[in-house]
């Protein structure tokens, strides 16, 4: 895998693979876009795109970076995305090709019914199979991304209208999806028969709003209507709402990497508030692996609601012991490794006066690779604490996930190679813990994980996939087509 990191402090964490946004009913829906993909920046920070539509034409941008920098309110871009319909999205990529235009969702194409504009967050387990067979039977691709094929397989079905042409193509594919799309002057949201990915739908004024999070509705002024119940399709149009269940029912299965780390903290999904959800984790985890020490201390910014619930429950003061910079430049290309040390320096730093002599908890949301951690404790003891206990909002990360997180393979994931006694050897900590899987779905409001039916897509820590692999899958990470 060859990317560029946005954040090399924060390389170690896992990382969401992109947001949507769709706005229908109002003349300003390529400002509302714009503004709905910046409050889901963290969702994806390699390029973003959005897709208008003006009863007749359709107009669109794609740009490389940020939102900010593709789409300000008075560029000419802006002004030529007419319409009152609109989508967009914010990509997070995972390997090759990240700055290629031609990778840039939305897509949009001229199909034999008319125009048709797609984005897409999640991830296709089938996707290597249908694009076989669709090459092999003449379809032309332009990009690496799995989004392109549900463009194709829409367009090759010979159902009469739009609505069922998507259907058809959406019953093709396997793995955890939500989609936006504009067709025939409708918005189109989709999600997956799992409910493993989030899609909202909320109103501002007479317009309707689809989004991945709850702040995308906030900052363009929505109210919030509801989730879109797994396997649902709502169509939007002139004459309001309506909805399909085009899908047979199947187990809930919501990512619960949500809560612990991939949603804005002041989102509200499936009915939870994810910034108490995080507080309650951190509660239930201050009760599962206490520690004997003077100071909690949270690994900005992730690690804040966790360390919060963890200091309340334990009694232990608060403080901020690690300085956040938000003010450095996006990429740091060092030629050297001091120079790659000192980058990780610039983004983060400790703070010596809180934590010179203390015995200090770190609280973090997950361990993955384990490198962060050993920077973050070797910084905590530089700045000259007696002692470093490491605590971990998340149970060990032993799996790869297939359904749109980029994830390393199994064999880079250290909590899969080693022990929890060598994983603290391995960082450098006096002592490491991790809420159990059982006390994370206690955190979420349940008694326990039910073992023949859970409550949340957990794979990441338990192996146990809702979704079917294809072959080979299960032992390996799948590169993510919808954000190379």
């Amino acid at each position: 895998m060859t990317r560029t990191t946005t954040n090399p402090f924060d390389d170690d964490h896992l990382h969401e693979e992109c947001a949507i946004f769709g706005i229908y009913g109002t003349n300003e829906a390529n400002i509302n876009t714009a503004l709905g993909l910046h409050a889901l920046q963290h969702r994806g920070q390699e390029a973003a795109g959005i897709v208008s539509f003006d009863g007749r034409h359709f107009h669109s941008h794609r740009g490389l970076g940020h939102v900010g920098e593709n789409f300000d309110a008075g560029s000419a871009e802006m002004q030529a995305l007419h319409g009152h319909v609109a989508i967009g999205h914010n990509r997070y990529s995972t390997s090759g090709k990240t700055n290629a235009l031609m990778e840039i969702q939305p897509f949009s194409s001229e199909l034999a019914f008319g125009g048709f504009a797609l984005a897409h967050n999640g991830n296709l387990t089938n996707a290597a199979r249908l694009r076989a067979s669709l090459v092999e039977t003449g379809s032309l691709f332009q990009s690496s991304s799995d989004t392109e094929i549900i463009v194709h397989l829409v367009a090759r079905s010979h159902q009469d209208t739009v609505i069922d042409r998507l259907i058809d193509a959406i019953k093709q594919i396997e793995g955890a999806f939500s989609l936006v799309c504009i067709a025939k002057d409708m918005l189109i949201g989709v999600r997956d028969p799992h409910g493993v990915r989030p899609l909202v739908l909320g109103k501002q004024g007479n317009a309707f709003v689809l989004a991945s999070e709850t702040c995308a509705l906030d900052i363009v002024g929505a109210s919030f209507v509801r989730d879109l119940d797994p396997g649902e399709m709502v169509i939007i149009d002139k004459n309001g709402i309506n909805s399909r269940k085009p899908f047979q029912p199947q187990s809930h299965r919501f990512c619960i990497f949500e809560y612990i780390y991939f949603a804005r903290p002041d989102s509200i999904l499936e009915g939870r508030g994810v910034y108490h959800a995080r507080k309650s984790i951190g509660a239930e985890l201050a009760k599962e692996a206490p520690a004997d020490a003077d100071l909690v201390v949270p690994v900005p910014d992730s690690g804040v609601p966790a360390a919060l619930g963890f200091a309340e429950a334990s009694k232990i003061p608060f403080d901020l012991g690690i300085i956040r910079n938000h003010y450095i430049g996006r990429t740091f290309i060092q030629p050297t490794q001091k120079g790659r040390t000192d980058s990780v320096k610039m983004k983060h730093n400790a703070n010596p006066a809180t934590v010179a002599g203390k015995r200090v908890v770190l609280v973090d949301d997950s361990i993955v690779r384990g490198t962060t951690s050993r920077k973050i404790v070797s910084m905590i003891r530089a700045a000259g604490a007696a002692e470093v206990h490491m605590r971990i909002a998340s149970p060990p990360t032993t799996n790869p996930c297939f359904y749109g997180v980029d994830t390393p393979d199994k064999d880079q994931l250290i909590a899969a190679q080693k022990t929890i006694a060598e994983i603290t050897t391995d960082i450098g900590a006096d002592s490491l813990g991790f809420i159990s899987i059982d006390g994370l779905y206690r955190a979420m409001g349940e008694t326990a994980r039910n073992g023949d039916n859970p409550q949340f897509c957990d794979a990441c820590f338990t192996g146990d996939y809702p979704i079917k692999l294809a072959s080979g899958l299960s032992s390996k990470r799948v590169s993510h087509g919808n954000s190379r």
